[in-house]
């Protein structure tokens, strides 16, 4: 029987049990419904409201039950709509009245709000790991890469040569910032609305204060109408989510193109890459595709949940029920995407030849050719004019600026020089880019040096996080 029948004299029918039941996604939040009901548990014993003993059978009620769904050996109810009834009937049943006790100044609505709350934040966490590992590797293939030339594109056309080292630490702040975000959901979920009871607090002198403190949030909300209704923290989660997965499929879409025929920058190793049932040759980046396309399915599971809040008045309604299973997915799914992203970039193999050899191609000198005009006084304007003619001049005669003669140049300008040549070298060009977070060899090198400082820096705040007890 439900624990709310009292009001009523029928049980809800067979499918519309079903269909409220929240139980195969509670299931997951099993560790924090318990140890809130502890902590909220011990707090009213020490505030007089039940007494010492009645705790000590609590406790010791809910870590049996949790030893059991650990074990696989808890055996659920028909009738439990969601964890948090199956977890109290269980304990009512095992210890008698003393269970019945546990919902004292307590309502499912402030239960399941801190339930969320502890989830998200151990979700949080462990993404933030995740994205601390993911930016490790990118740096570790930026080290290792650190020399090699490719082209960099604008529009997908060549435009400038650039260090590859330098195109991966793009992806690396990228995701610095990604980190940054799940940071902020994570200080969004750490407020406890615990005591906030159904929507308006309670008569008895719970402490708020104490069970913040046994849960290891930083503090307790502030309006108990706000408390049991705000989701605000799960949308700032899915959208974190989001906005990395997106980072995620940028990438991607980079991996899939580098490694076409067309372009042959690198090799996807084995572990990373499908064949075909019926072209013998083929190697696919089904793997990079489908990070690509799971990125569409977290973004969904924002928009899900922005539709959910829409018009919901204060303070608690059954559709925030939904909450729930997009929250999870979003981060079961970023994570996962994470892991296979190190996978690929580990053992990928780069062509450091094919990437100079195009590095070479579509004019990427051009504005190197220009910019060694306005050295010499032409107004940059003008020097652009005439390296776009030039750059004309070589299509119509299926040359590039590197097989056009001294006198060529001088043809289009007298400014030019033998040392024009110089301004030629893709690798030179990067080189030269020496502003900050430049492309330019000393440029980058500083810039390793500043994500390895970012790295420390990150690692401390999840070190931080676990030590203080911030999650459960």
């Amino acid at each position: 029987m439900a624990l709310w029948s009292g009001r009523f004299e029928q049980s809800v029918g067979e499918f519309t049990q079903r269909f409220g039941a929240s139980l195969e996604v509670d299931k997951n939040m099993y560790r924090q419904d318990i140890h809130g009901s502890i902590a909220h548990a011990k707090m009213l014993a020490e505030q007089g409201i039940i007494s010492r003993s009645d705790f000590e059978h609590i406790e010791v009620g809910l870590l049996e039950i949790e030893n059991q769904i650990r074990q696989g050996r808890f055996v659920y109810d028909i009738n439990d709509e969601d964890i948090h009834m199956a977890v109290e009937g269980a304990l009512t049943e095992d210890i008698g009245a003393a269970g019945q006790r546990l919902h004292t100044g307590r309502s499912r609505n402030d239960q399941v709000a801190v339930d969320i709350r502890m989830y998200a934040k151990s979700l949080l966490v462990d993404l933030m790991a995740e994205n601390f590992s993911l930016r490790r590797v990118l740096t570790r293939a930026a080290r290792k890469n650190f020399n090699v030339v490719m082209p960099g594109y604008t529009h997908m056309q060549h435009a400038q040569p650039v260090l590859f080292s330098h195109h991966l630490l793009a992806y690396f702040w990228m995701f610095t910032r990604d980190f940054k975000r799940l940071y902020d959901a994570f200080v969004a979920a750490d407020a406890n609305p615990l005591g906030s009871a159904a929507l308006a607090g309670t008569t008895y002198p719970l402490d708020r204060f104490r069970t913040t403190e046994l849960l290891g949030f930083d503090h307790p909300t502030q309006n108990s109408l706000d408390a049991v209704s705000d989701r605000d923290y799960l949308l700032d989660l899915e959208y974190a989510c989001s906005v990395s997965m997106m980072h995620l499929s940028r990438l991607c879409e980079e991996i899939i193109i580098w490694s076409t025929t067309e372009f042959g920058f690198i090799t996807l190793s084995d572990e990373y890459s499908t064949g075909s049932s019926i072209m013998p040759q083929k190697k696919n980046p089904d793997f990079a595709e489908l990070t690509r396309g799971k990125t569409g399915r977290v973004i969904g599971d924002l928009v899900s949940l922005l539709v959910t809040m829409k018009s919901l008045p204060l303070a608690y309604n059954k559709d925030l029920q939904e909450c729930k299973e997009g929250a999870i997915d979003a981060c079961q799914t970023l994570r996962d995407s994470m892991i296979c992203m190190e996978g690929m970039i580990d053992t990928w193999t780069v062509h450091a030849d094919r990437m100079l050899e195009e590095a070479r191609m579509g004019f990427t000198a051009a504005t190197d050719v220009a910019d060694y005009l306005a050295k010499r006084g032409m107004p940059f304007r003008k020097a652009h004019e005439i390296v776009g003619e030039l750059v004309l001049y070589c299509e119509k005669h299926g040359k590039g600026l590197e097989d056009l003669t001294l006198e060529e140049f001088r043809a289009a300008s007298p400014l030019f020089g033998r040392d024009i040549v110089g301004e030629l070298d893709p690798e030179a060009i990067a080189r030269a880019r020496t502003t900050y977070g430049g492309t330019g060899h000393e440029a980058v090198r500083d810039q390793l040096r500043e994500a390895s400082r970012k790295l420390k820096a990150d690692r401390r705040v999840v070190k931080n996080i676990r030590e203080r007890g911030a999650v459960i």
